[in-house]
């Protein structure tokens, strides 16, 4: 079992930056995918980015392309979103995901852990 706690949620401004952090334990880190899913009020909750163990593969939802970057630090055990030119739409509650396998993922059928969830208010 992975335990992940999530860190650096927070209320900005359009066009602002914000870096989220989530911190596991448990699984070997560097066993397993990792990613960011976002749940906004009334809507579904939808896959941001996920890298692969090795970070050679990662994966952006297009609503972020450009703007999002995610990584990883097999070391730190620490996966991170570096989020850029932030727009109102981005307002959710961000949940640091640990896949099951290697591979990266692309819904929440592939995941094994959840973290607790982080808000990241951006206003206009």
């Amino acid at each position: 079992q992975v335990q992940l706690v999530e860190s650096g949620g927070g209320s900005v401004q359009a066009g602002d930056s914000l870096r989220l952090s989530c911190a596991a334990s448990g699984r070997t880190f560097s066993s397993y995918a990792m990613g960011w899913f976002r749940q906004a009020p009334g809507k579904e909750r939808e896959l941001a980015a996920a890298v692969s163990w090795s970070a050679l593969s990662i994966y952006y939802a297009d609503s972020v392309k450009g703007r999002f970057t995610i990584s990883r630090d097999n070391a730190k055990n620490t996966v991170y979103l570096q989020m850029n030119n932030v727009k109102p739409e981005d307002t959710a509650v961000y949940y640091c995901a640990a896949g099951r396998g290697r591979g990266v993922f692309f819904s929440d059928s592939d995941v094994s852990s959840w973290g607790q969830g982080t808000q990241v208010t951006v206003s206009s």
